[in-house]
């Protein structure tokens, strides 16, 4: 198949970008989902400093790599969250505790990211969109439509003139359905598409990690959105509710086998991806497959060597042929 298999370096920003590129190559990989954070990318050199582009694509090319993609996914939370303290490990020292402010420098970064995609020859960018309003998941104490319906609304009112600046480059926004996000679940992200009265410039980076431990079937979402599939991560989930855990993780650290599910390397949880890969050809996604990879229980080194064989196996064309096309008799 004609898709290029790639790895998402958001996992990897402690090394040096020159150092990912000469890595993803040895472990077989294609090209790259480049990270807006570490020394990976620099949204506004990206979109402003022509010199600072051709240099990260001079460093792809001498490694023989590809960039469909860019992430955005800890720029993108601090857009659309209500204050969290946790959102001051990924922001700059002056925005910390003043929430608006740190929207404004958000806001900020992802428009020059429309223009960094542009740039860097890459029409999606994945990431995340924030919430105001998932701290409420759970309705106790009691959660109003209103304050749902508000939630919703304000995430179109931060994220439109965001979008403007994306339509402008011609750039799609592939949001990450995810919990922690507007849209997390199959019913959240239908009814965030329908708020943007189905605008074009959102779709979503499929990712069956974050919902086959929430108890769905991943593979509808491409089926019954099939012209908003805009980007695929491959990242498997292992669910083990041993009658002890739950799937509300226990306040324990991913890894922690006490937990009711844990994101593992490819092919060693509950993930359907011969499902995944038919609805994908269903639907005539040809864009990549980019590993994201997370597994606290394995070298990493290990596991995206793995998962790049992993991935290039799985990743079977739909047939051209009937197989049953001779059997008809006259």
């Amino acid at each position: 198949m004609s898709r290029p298999v790639t790895l998402f370096t958001g996992q990897w920003a402690d090394l040096p970008f020159e150092t990912m590129c000469k890595k993803a190559k040895s472990f077989g990989y294609e090209g790259l989902e480049i990270a807006s954070w570490g020394d990976h990318l620099d949204l506004e050199k990206a979109a402003t400093d022509p010199a600072y582009v051709d240099a990260k694509k001079a460093v792809l090319a001498e490694n023989g790599l590809g960039c469909w993609s860019i992430g955005t996914h800890i720029i993108g939370q601090a857009v659309g969250d209500a204050f969290d303290e946790r959102i001051n490990a990924f922001t700059p020292a002056e925005c910390h505790g003043n929430v608006e402010k740190t929207r404004e420098w958000a806001l900020q970064q992802m428009k020059f990211g429309a223009a960094a995609c542009k740039n860097m020859g890459v029409k999606v960018m994945t990431g995340f969109t924030g919430s105001p309003i998932f701290r409420w998941w759970y309705s106790f104490p009691p959660t109003t439509d209103e304050m749902v319906a508000d939630g919703f609304q304000k995430t179109v009112d931060y994220w439109s003139p965001v979008f403007d600046e994306f339509d402008k480059h011609g750039v799609k926004f592939a949001l990450e359905v995810h919990p922690g996000e507007i849209a997390f679940d199959y019913w959240s992200w239908a009814r965030l598409l329908e708020t943007f009265e189905n605008r074009s410039t959102l779709g979503f980076n499929f990712d069956p990690s974050h919902l086959v431990w929430q108890g769905m079937k991943p593979e509808l979402l491409i089926r019954d959105f099939p012209d908003r599939v805009y980007h695929v991560h491959m990242k498997d989930a292992q669910v083990r509710l041993d009658g002890r855990s739950g799937i509300l993780g226990s306040h324990l650290n991913f890894g922690d086998l006490r937990r009711g599910w844990n994101f593992v390397s490819l092919g060693h949880g509950d993930v359907d991806f011969d499902a995944i890969i038919r609805e994908l050809n269903a639907v005539g996604y040809d864009g990549p497959l980019s590993v994201e990879w997370e597994d606290n229980g394995m070298d990493r080194e290990f596991g995206a060597t793995e998962a790049a064989a992993f991935v290039k196996r799985m990743n079977f064309s739909p047939s051209t042929v009937a197989f049953d096309k001779d059997m008809a008799t006259e």
